[in-house]
């Protein structure tokens, strides 16, 4: 019998008091009943991207590849991966269909890495629809938004 390794299990969200604004991003990593919070945030930034920070940093937050089971209420985070969109803007120089450039390259760059690294399974999950895991990182990215002296987020641009 094989034995295939269990996944780590992980909860994503981001937050943005304005949009843009203060950001924060939340992630519950999960293995066995080993259950560790991660989060921050930057003084101006956007929802988009406190989303995919959540996703990267939790990845980049494993110390060795394996297959990851990442829930995220984030159409934009969920959609770009599962449908394709990520591979093609790398494919077209990161231009979208419409020859315009990527928002967010230099995040998407971070996670086609840390994809590329793991065996990662996107699930979407509703945001505010009650989902435990999701409602904890949600609330943790919250107050991460709204902490003083937040840094700079130096890949944001008006």
């Amino acid at each position: 019998m094989i034995r295939t390794p269990a996944a780590v299990a992980i909860h994503t969200d981001g937050s943005c008091l304005g949009n843009p604004g203060p950001g924060g991003w939340a992630a519950r990593l999960a293995f066995g009943s080993s259950v560790r919070f991660l989060s921050g945030g930057f003084a101006r930034t956007t929802n988009n991207r406190m989303e995919l920070y959540a996703a990267i940093m939790s990845l980049e937050a494993l110390t060795r590849s394996c297959p990851v089971l990442l829930y995220t209420d984030s159409r934009y985070l969920h959609d770009a991966v599962v449908k394709g969109w990520l591979a093609a803007w790398r494919k077209n120089g990161w231009k979208r269909a419409d020859k315009k450039g990527v928002l967010n390259k230099d995040l998407w760059e971070r996670l086609a890495r840390q994809l590329a690294r793991h065996s990662v399974s996107l699930r979407w999950v509703a945001g505010h629809s009650g989902q435990r895991e999701n409602e904890a990182v949600d609330a943790l990215a919250r107050q991460a938004a709204a902490l003083p002296a937040l840094p700079a987020d130096a890949g944001f641009e008006e």
